[in-house]
Formats: C-alpha cells, sequence, structure tokens
C-alpha cells in the first residue's frame, strides 16, 4: 500500500511539474485557421467569431470556478476598455455546465465583452481543453497566432496584441 502511494504521489508531481512548465510558455500554432463557432452570448445575442474578422480577438476559455480565471478576467476587461478603439476585442468562454453562476460572475466582475457558454464540440475544435483558462490571441484576419494554457502574465498578451492591433488585415 505504502509503495502505492509512493508511486501515485510520485506521478501526481510529474504531472503538476508537466503542467506548470507548459503553462509557463506560450504556443504559437503556427498561423492556423481559427475554428469558426457560433454561441448564444449571456444577453440572448449570438456570438459568432466570424463577427469579429478584421479586429483581434483575445478567446478566453475560462470557469466561475477557476482561480487562475478571475485573476486574469480584470486583466481582459482592462484590455477590452484600452483596445478596443484599436480594433481589440475579447470573447469570453466559459466551460461551466450552467448558465446562472456565470451571469452572476459577469455581473459581479463586470465584465465588459461578450460571454457564451462553450461546449464540449467547441472545446474539441480547439485542441481539447483540459486545463483551464486557456486563452487564444486571434490576428485580424482571423488565425490563431498563440495559445495560452493556463495562467499568463497579463504583460505577455498585451504585447502580442498591441503587435496585432499594429498591423492592418490583409
Amino acid at each position: 500500500m505504502k509503495k502505492l502511494l509512493l508511486i501515485l504521489a510520485a506521478g501526481l508531481l510529474l504531472l503538476g511539474w508537466t503542467l506548470w512548465q507548459h503553462s509557463a510558455k506560450p504556443r504559437t500554432t503556427g498561423l492556423r485557421p481559427a475554428p469558426a463557432f457560433s454561441l448564444t452570448d449571456l444577453s440572448g445575442r449570438t456570438v459568432s467569431l466570424s463577427d469579429y474578422r478584421g479586429k483581434v480577438v483575445i478567446l478566453d476559455f475560462w470557469a466561475t470556478w477557476c482561480d487562475p480565471c478571475k485573476q486574469e478576467i480584470p486583466h481582459f476587461i482592462e484590455m477590452q476598455n484600452k483596445y478596443a478603439s484599436q480594433g481589440l476585442q475579447v470573447l469570453g468562454v466559459s466551460m461551466d455546465d450552467d448558465e446562472p453562476p456565470v451571469r452572476q460572475f459577469q455581473q459581479q466582475f463586470k465584465m465588459n465583452y461578450p460571454v457564451a457558454i462553450g461546449n464540449p464540440k467547441l472545446a474539441d475544435q480547439y485542441g481539447g481543453i483540459l486545463g483551464l483558462p486557456i486563452t487564444f490571441v486571434i490576428d485580424r484576419n482571423g488565425r490563431i497566432t498563440v495559445r495560452h494554457v493556463g495562467a499568463t502574465d497579463p504583460s505577455v498578451i498585451e504585447t502580442e496584441i498591441q503587435k496585432l492591433l499594429a498591423q492592418p488585415p490583409s
């Protein structure tokens, strides 16, 4: 029994270290097209990624129970305020199962961007959402430029979007 517990503990430590290493670095994606989707946001409007063609998009997969997500969201609110006039759009996709806690969270945090409830199909289209938060930065041409897994320093994302906002759509 002790041996089994030791093996399990070692496995969990290795998994934790691997996830930490993986989340510490952004993953460039080779500018692949962002999968198209249409979801209904919390206000009842249809949100389609194609509606934001010509804008730089921060696509944030998150959940109300995710502490790192709670830390990132105020920064996304700030970026939406700061860069919307230059062509930035933040989109939040909650991976919660139920809408009421998401609606309450959106109101509590005063989220100033569309928030929709995600689903397994959308998660699969974006490579599987195995941990949260996962943030995609999408250029004005609808291509994923980078994927961040786990909490990311907001200055890293801000630098990425500044570079993309300086480029016109091609």
